[in-house]
Order: C-alpha cells, then sequence, then structure tokens
C-alpha cells in the first residue's frame, strides 16, 4: 500500500496510528507505537512518517495541503468527507489473509499447543531419591 501511495504522491507523508488511537476501535496492539514508527521510518518509500491521533483527518489534511489520502478497503467509504476539502481518497484492496488478527491468532494457538504438548511430555510429579 505505501508503494502504491508513492506512486501517487511527490511528497509521500505516512501516518502511524498511535496505540491510544488503535485501541479506540480493537485490541492493542502487539507491536508498541514507537516501534511500529520506526519501522516505517527506516523504510526508503515514505519521506515523512508522523504519528496518527484521529480517525478525523480534516485538521492534519488542511495544515500539510494533502491532497491524496490512501487507506486500505477495509475502511472504505470513512473517509469520503475527505473529497469536500478537495482530496482524492484511495481505497487500496487488502487482498485475503492480510490481518493482524489472524497472525496474533496463529501465533497464540501455536504456542498454545506447544506448550500443552510440552506439559503432556513431564512428569506430573518428581520423585526425590534419599542418599
Amino acid at each position: 500500500m505505501i508503494n502504491y501511495a508513492r506512486s501517487l504522491a511527490d511528497i509521500l507523508i505516512v501516518g502511524v496510528s498511535t496505540d491510544e488511537l488503535v485501541m479506540s476501535y480493537k485490541p492493542q496492539p502487539i507491536i508498541p507505537f514507537n516501534e511500529r514508527l520506526q519501522i516505517i521510518e527506516a523504510l526508503k518509500t515514505p519521506d515523512i512518517v508522523i504519528p496518527q491521533h484521529s480517525l478525523d483527518h480534516s485538521e492534519i489534511v488542511k495544515k500539510l495541503n494533502i491532497d491524496a489520502f490512501v487507506v486500505g478497503d477495509d475502511w472504505f467509504g470513512k473517509y469520503d468527507y475527505l473529497e469536500e476539502l478537495g482530496v482524492k481518497v484511495f481505497y487500496f484492496p487488502y487482498g485475503t489473509g492480510v490481518s493482524s488478527s489472524n497472525l496474533k491468532k496463529t501465533i497464540h494457538d501455536s504456542y498454545e499447543a506447544n506448550l500443552h504438548s510440552q506439559q503432556k511430555a513431564k512428569p506430573v510429579t518428581v520423585k526425590h531419591e534419599t542418599e
């Protein structure tokens, strides 16, 4: 999605949602905000990376003179209001299987299965021999 956005922009600004913002609509992110910010900053594609504190982008669009906005199509229709501000909104298709929630569930289930398997392999009690 970032590469797609890059193709639309002279200057690419990428917003990274703060933990507080994410938790306003889903569970706490596994990767903390500062680490997610550093990951995006490490990419060569964005020119500027900013924290995203709100789902309402009206003020930041005006302040930074943004004329194109790219977001995943799981938010389809949510940002149409930006078009009233002269911003072209692009909903990028996510594709099947791209889900941090599914990834967390897979990791959790794998961990639980491995833990259960290890617990079965260990003896229930340990006998101590006396000398």
